[in-house]
């Protein structure tokens, strides 16, 4: 068994598996491929990478984070997979401040987010919740934290779903 050092030494770096190269191959495919099932394998796949700090410089040169707001910015598919993939795809770059820029300079970007709190899906739902909380500075805020944006989360509060109702109650106690 190994200990949590050995682990992370034995993590690759960020030039192992020329790893840009591989990034934008993915992006390539998704934007190229006409399969939606592929389509949505290749957006998972960015999606997990995201979650990797040593990918978000790599991503913002691909415009990753743009195409990830793409996805979500479908009001016919809020409840699709391609939202849940794009939402938890930016609520994994979000933790970086340069990719938390980027989402809030997008146009509608905030609102697209927003949007997401509608889902019929607890997933897409859940990452919406996480990366408004992780969205919100001083500058933001007006933006986020709307009356919108609590009524919905003092909703959620009263779910029986644990983790939707856990992360609203933080984003009150936070924000309300």
């Amino acid at each position: 068994m190994f200990s949590s050092r050995q682990r992370l030494k034995n993590r690759t770096t960020p030039k192992d598996l020329n790893r840009f190269d591989y990034l934008q191959a993915l992006v390539t495919e998704f934007q190229d491929t006409e399969d939606t099932d592929a389509r949505l394998q290749v957006l998972a796949n960015l999606s997990n990478f995201a979650y990797d700090p040593i990918n978000f410089e790599y991503l913002r040169k691909l415009q990753v984070p743009e195409l990830f707001l793409d996805c979500i910015d479908d009001d016919e598919d809020l409840a699709g997979r391609t939202v849940q993939f794009g939402i938890a795809g930016i609520c994994n770059l979000v933790a970086d401040p340069k990719n938390r820029d980027i989402v809030l300079v997008h146009d509608t970007g905030v609102q697209c987010i927003i949007r997401c709190l509608s889902s019929s899906e607890i997933e897409t739902k859940l990452a919406a919740i996480t990366t408004l909380i992780q969205l919100v500075t001083p500058a933001s805020r007006e933006r986020i934290v709307t009356s919108h944006v609590l009524d919905c989360m003092r909703n959620f509060a009263l779910s029986s779903d644990t983790r939707l109702r856990n992360l609203a109650q933080v984003f009150i106690e936070d924000y309300g």
